[in-house]
């Protein structure tokens, strides 16, 4: 087989590369190669089934185009142990194990194993949290914060440069109602409808009498100022003590006042696609492939959500992203397809705009479902959980599912700090590993000294090699997904690797040159897990 020299890239690329070129140099038709692991752990590490894509088209049986392409192929040296073509025509490889052990030495000689390129010299927004200051952040907009902090550590980890904003609605009835709400406790009288019930409500009020006394004057801003400075301090403690920042905060207001409101209902009106109705002014979205239109303004004059939320993408776009990534919750699946409609309508380029929505959170304590409810001030706040089991509890808690997926955020579990919980499960790995390093420097062993990685021969060693060898793809399908969930589980399975290869290989022994081998292996082990964590954003302790 023609051999030509190694890159350092990962297995996946470089075997693609390899069989594209051996379609064009057998003058066979080009084909989105994918490869995966076979259903038969026995025909080797990865299959692909292109032979048999080819077989229609090319009329060839595709055994014969498998081993067609087989007989071709120019793969680095070292790469591939052996190829095999089964029936019906599946192309499989065993990787061999030099290209393991080159990942290895890879792995130690770069602290940033794993980082990606995609987004160098781009910019990058990403929205989340976004609540509006009438409450302190609840334990469902914690899940959108750390989701929102994952997603810009990812892009950084990929090379982006990126803005965390946070947006909320500051002109609007809900902030109307909270200013009346605090007046309400401040005079001592009903509160209006719908108001707001907590018992922070009170304490904002009890503020306001100790800083103005008591002869404040009904309808005066300060109830609901002072209400939004003391509710948005109280979220930004929240959010830095689960460790989310924003570099940004905008409001609704600002849109009012530059104009930018009225300038995008102008500029949908000079397109057709504004008109007036019942009292109301509606935006004429059949027109652009929705299912009906919807109401921009309301017939009391008060604009709907998706108004100032044009005005403000458009913003966004005016300030020169690449890439604009929106994180909402579930309640927003409605809205947010109107605002990419009018925002294509106006000719932006809406391919830039990613929106990510995740399902709701519910916490379960004994079992049994915790019942909150944020207008009645029943709930449990992001603060409260976050002292209750720590940062990065609360951080792995919501990423270990999919964003799709309900949550459901078990107290009991969260607050264990065994390995039944699954942070620790993997913090305990990283922290062993840093043991075993100071134990094999207190045994006498040059934990930088050369290694001969032939001498990782052990079954479960080779095992642990071919998870580390995955970090750079798993990142790279992250990059693509923006799902966090998928690197929790990959760390999972890294630790469970290490777990069992710590049980079956001791480390340090009486054989330097294999115990230097294996410290080989757990720094890197430590390295892959380190970095993991740390587009998580969660710590990696060095002792438990």
């Amino acid at each position: 087989m023609p051999q030509r020299q190694n890159t350092p890239m990962t297995i996946l690329p470089q075997l693609i590369q390899g069989l594209a070129d051996s379609l064009s140099a057998l003058g066979l038709p080009e084909r989105d190669i994918k490869l995966s692991p076979p259903n038969n752990p026995d025909f080797g590490d990865l299959s692909t089934n292109v032979a048999l894509t080819l077989a229609k088209e090319t009329g060839q049986n595709p055994v014969q185009i498998a081993n067609d392409i087989k007989d071709s192929l120019a793969l680095p040296a070292g790469l591939i142990e052996e190829i095999s073509v089964t029936p019906p025509g599946f192309l499989n490889f065993r990787i061999g194990s030099e290209y393991y052990y080159q990942v290895l030495a890879h792995i130690l000689a770069d602290s940033n194993y794993g980082k990606g390129t995609s987004g160098k010299g781009q910019k990058a927004n990403v929205e989340f949290v976004s609540a509006n200051p009438t409450g302190p952040l609840t334990v469902g907009h914690g899940r959108q914060a750390v989701l929102g902090d994952c997603v810009a550590r990812i892009l950084e980890w990929n090379g982006y440069d990126v803005t965390r904003e946070y947006y909320y609605n500051d002109a609007g009835r809900q902030m109307r109602i909270l200013g009346q709400s605090v007046e309400a406790r401040y005079f001592k009288i009903k509160l209006p409808e719908d108001g707001y019930q907590g018992n922070y409500i009170k304490d904002i009020a009890e503020k306001v009498r100790t800083e103005k006394g008591n002869n404040v004057a009904s309808g005066d801003p300060v109830f609901r100022g002072k209400a939004e400075e003391i509710i948005f301090q109280d979220i930004s403690d929240s959010l830095k003590n689960l460790n989310v920042h924003h570099d940004i905060f905008s409001n609704e207001r600002t849109f009012y006042d530059t104009g930018a409101i009225d300038k995008t209902v102008s500029d949908l009106e000079n397109e057709g696609l504004v008109y007036g109705a019942d009292g109301a002014t509606w935006f004429k979205t059949t027109a652009v492939g929705m299912d009906q239109d919807r109401v921009l303004i309301k017939s009391t004059g008060e604009p709907t959500y998706r108004l100032p939320d044009i005005a403000y993408h458009r913003n966004k776009f005016e300030r020169k992203f690449d890439f604009i990534v929106d994180i909402f919750g579930a309640d927003h699946s409605d809205t947010y397809p109107d605002v990419l409609a009018a925002l294509k309508a106006l000719d932006y380029n809406t391919d830039k705009v990613r929106v990510l929505i995740h399902q709701f959170v519910t916490l379960i304590r004994g079992g049994e479902k915790v019942k909150m409810s944020t207008r009645k001030g029943d709930f449990v706040t992001l603060a409260e959980l976050t002292e209750e089991v720590g940062a990065d509890v609360v951080r792995y808690f919501f990423i270990m599912r999919g964003m799709n997926s309900h949550l459901n955020f078990d107290l009991d579990l969260a607050a264990d700090q065994s390995e039944k919980n699954p942070v620790y499960y993997l913090q305990y790995a990283h922290a062993r590993i840093c043991n075993i390093i100071k134990h094999g420097e207190a045994m006498g062993l040059s934990i930088d000294a050369d290694y001969d990685p032939k001498l990782l021969d052990n079954p479960s060693e080779i095992r642990l090699l071919k998870k580390l060898e995955q970090f750079p793809t798993v990142v790279e399908n992250v990059m693509q997904s923006l799902e966090p969930q998928t690197i929790a589980n990959y760390l999972h399975d890294t630790a469970n690797r290490f777990h069992k290869f710590y049980s079956e290989c001791r480390v340090v022994t009486d054989d330097t040159k294999l115990s230097n081998a294996r410290i080989a292996l757990v720094k890197a082990t430590r390295n892959v897990i380190a970095n993991g964590l740390n587009i998580l954003g969660i710590s990696a302790p060095e002792k438990m």
